[in-house]
């Protein structure tokens, strides 16, 4: 690789909040008459499609990543697990995804998504036994608190607490818990990116193609469509486009740096939301985005501290 260039990083991670922003309202603007689970397929069929090329060329390339190396019976066994449930999870959030866009709204829905970075600190502390500071935990208190209230609505009664606003928070604590095993598994060992993305997409689809089959629905003419066809293609190569561009930034910046940058993203959806869902922003929701925002903004800014820290020692 080229030196690092942070300008391209952070270009970069603008771009994919611009994407991340917009996918909500592609997936709320979809024709009606299809279910959220048939949707969840055919945008996963797409970015499979989307998918083909990068892990083909590699496969002719000189580096071939994974299947340059030579494991283990043992690791091998450990790294099929990983992809397959990891797929399997990314398949299962694909379609809360689309189903709380759906139920809760592109807003309250892409705020619910901003607990990404608490689900994944989460993770690392139970499965990795990566302890948090003081502040870390003083940070995720108050965005327990501000998801709660918007989860009420602005009310705080437990009995308002809205189902499919539980159903969004399934999607960041799926992507939590895949993304840190898929992590472990390209630090220790030489699959690339692309042959992950790859490997995620394809057993999503085939999860969720069999799930889509099994719950007897009856709108399969209507998947077919050309318009619905359309809509999940779009979808499907906004989706694949965002990893890959992320991808790509964080080879010249840090993680935090890339996150922080990216943080902001539910409010370019409720732009877009406000102009071509005609939704409205309602006072908690601002409240809570706000908050919930600058949460997430001081937690990446110690975890990048921690991680300066720790290179400073080493050095």
């Amino acid at each position: 690789m080229d030196r690092p260039a942070p300008r391209i990083g952070i270009a970069l991670s603008f771009l994919c909040l611009l994407i991340l922003g917009v996918m909500p309202i592609i997936a709320n603007s979809r024709p009606q008459g299809s279910s959220a689970l048939g949707f969840a397929w055919i945008l996963s069929l797409w970015q499979l499609i989307f998918a083909l090329p990068l892990f083909v060329r590699e496969l002719t390339s000189s580096h071939k990543g994974l299947f340059d190396a030579h494991f283990p019976r043992r690791v091998l066994a450990r790294m099929f697990i990983v992809n397959l449930s990891t797929g399997l999870m990314f398949g299962l959030a694909t379609w809360f995804y689309v189903l709380a866009m759906e139920q809760a709204g592109a807003v309250s829905a892409a705020i619910a998504i901003q607990a990404y970075p608490l689900f994944a600190m989460l993770v690392e502390m139970i499965l990795l036994r990566r302890m948090k500071g003081r502040w870390e935990l003083a940070c995720t208190g108050i965005l327990l608190v501000t998801l709660y209230y918007l989860g009420t609505a602005g009310s705080w009664r437990i009995d308002g607490f809205s189902l499919w606003f539980l159903v969004a928070l399934c999607v960041p604590l799926l992507w939590g818990i895949a993304h840190v095993l898929i992590r472990e598994e390209l630090t220790n060992t030489p699959i690339t990116p692309a042959q992950v993305t790859f490997f995620r997409v394809l057993l999503s689809a085939l999860f969720l193609g069999v799930l889509y089959g099994l719950s007897g629905a009856e709108d399969w003419a209507v998947l077919w469509q050309r318009d619905l066809m359309m809509f999940g293609m779009v979808m499907g190569l906004f989706y694949y486009l965002e990893l890959i561009v992320w991808f790509h930034a964080v080879r010249h910046i840090d993680v935090s740096l890339a996150c922080s940058v990216t943080t902001p993203w539910p409010a370019v959806t409720m732009v877009l939301a406000v102009i071509f869902l005609d939704e409205t922003v309602s006072y908690s929701q601002l409240v809570a985005f706000i908050v919930v925002a600058l949460c997430v903004y001081l937690l990446l800014t110690a975890a990048g501290k921690r991680l300066a820290a720790a290179r400073a020692r080493l050095s």
